[in-house]
């Protein structure tokens, strides 16, 4: 192996690469307890608007909880946090197994929110600390990646193996318990929290960026108006693509008329294509331009919605999926990058600030279908892709005056850094006398 190759191998956090496999296996076990957990509630006698419910659930309680769990993790830790979190997925699992009535599937499913509500900070404020000062974006497209592929294979592995044993949900809900106890040991063992002014990314040149971020003196605040922007802006994307997102069944097969076997083969063909688009979106993001990347999922968001209008047909949505998705993928490592960049700031809050901008997301999630319901049942499927259009615009003008805050003003209070002449020539000093990544 070139001596290059070997050096750029031992220079990757073993705390990053644990927490990329822990997204795998645990987005795996979940995706087999996904796709089972509706049907077994209708085996059970729920109605359709419970079974709604019981799936939401889960992402209501993480919305609640998670302002109040996130700033544990900056209190015990992010490996202790994300051992506990991924420990409770785990017991999820296997009271899933001997789940036999309603009311203990809704219980489950709030056990499920607070798993998710101490997880999301602790992986987030991890891939922060490890994934290196010039490659942030991209550990957050890997890890969104692995998560991706790994939620398609456990669903379709959940509808195979609920056909070979003729639905016997215990038999598939324990296949998602062991899955979801593998990443245990490789968070024990590999994850470790990030001592004050730890140079994590191995260069000196990486330690002074992380001792003083570009533009701003470390430890200085971060103020509450550059939250609430981002927060915005955070909640907006996410809202917008949601709305689509999460009724693509309907839309393809009860707008556009094809058929559920023509519909299942878009989802392929977009997993296909995220695959390489997650990392490659990262990486300009990381090494080309951070606007250009944050700004593909609103014109995801139009050219798809056009498309739905224009071309209503296998081809349209094929291609209307694709490129939606392809904007999911760019938006992951941006807003990742964004919110490493936002709480590097105060590092003793880092999970704090990375939870509630995490919150955002959820407030999009939950609110972008809602709404989405809601303007197609009383005027159609047309005006809400209209409306999405509408907000993508208005998304994307927004983004462009928050991201300004990045790129000139300072968006924490304190001290300006020095002048940029003088920070250059330090961070060329820094590079001179460490090792170039």
């Amino acid at each position: 192996m070139d001596i290059r190759m070997q050096s750029k191998i031992h220079q990757i956090d073993p705390s990053l690469l644990a927490v990329i496999a822990e997204g795998f296996l645990s987005r795996l076990s979940f995706g087999v307890v996904g796709f089972a957990l509706p049907l077994y509630a209708y085996h059970l006698g729920m109605s359709l608007s419970a079974i709604g419910v019981l799936i939401s659930l889960n992402v209501v309680a993480e919305m609640v909880l998670k302002p109040l769990l996130a700033p544990l993790v900056d209190r015990f830790g992010t490996r202790r946090s994300l051992g506990v979190a991924v420990g409770l997925r785990s017991v999820v699992a296997l009271l899933l197994v001997l789940a036999a009535a309603p009311w203990q599937l809704f219980a489950i499913r709030i056990m499920h929110g607070v798993s998710e509500s101490l997880r999301d900070p602790s992986v987030n404020a991890i891939i922060a600390e490890r994934g290196g000062q010039r490659t942030i974006a991209s550990a957050f497209a890997w890890y969104n990646t692995a998560k991706v592929v790994a939620g398609a294979v456990g669903k379709s592995a959940a509808g195979i193996l609920l056909t070979l044993t003729v639905s016997n949900y215990p038999l598939v809900f324990g296949c998602g318990f062991l899955l979801s106890a593998l990443p245990l040991y490789a968070v024990v063992r590999y994850v470790k929290d990030a001592e004050p002014d730890e140079p994590v990314a191995g260069t000196r040149a990486d330690a002074a960026a992380i001792a003083q971020p570009a533009g701003m003196e470390r430890d200085a605040g971060l103020s509450r108006p550059a939250i609430v922007q981002f927060f915005g802006l955070g909640a907006l994307i996410t809202g917008s693509a949601s709305m689509v997102s999460n009724l693509f069944p309907l839309l393809a097969t009860k707008y556009a008329g094809l058929t559920e076997a023509e519909a299942g083969l878009v989802y392929g063909a977009s997993l296909f294509v995220i695959i390489f688009a997650g990392p490659l979106f990262g990486w300009l993001y990381d090494n080309v331009n951070r606007q250009l990347v944050l700004s593909a999922r609103s014109f995801a968001n139009i050219a798809s919605s056009l498309l739905y209008i224009a071309f209503p047909s296998f081809g349209g949505v094929a291609t209307a999926k694709i490129i939606d998705d392809m904007g999911k993928a760019a938006f992951r490592p941006a807003w990742g990058a964004i919110m490493a960049h936002m709480s590097s700031f105060d590092k003793a809050r880092r999970a704090r600030l990375m939870g509630y901008m995490g919150l955002a997301e959820n407030i999009g999630e939950t609110a972008g279908p809602l709404l989405a319901g809601f303007i197609w049942n009383v005027w159609g499927a047309v005006a809400l892709l209209v409306l999405r259009t509408v907000l993508a615009v208005v998304t994307e003008v927004y983004g462009i005056f928050v991201m300004r805050s990045i790129e000139q003003g300072p968006i924490q209070q304190g001290r300006a850094a020095p002048p940029i002449p003088e920070r250059k020539a330090a961070e060329e000093a820094s590079a001179i006398n460490g090792v170039d990544r």
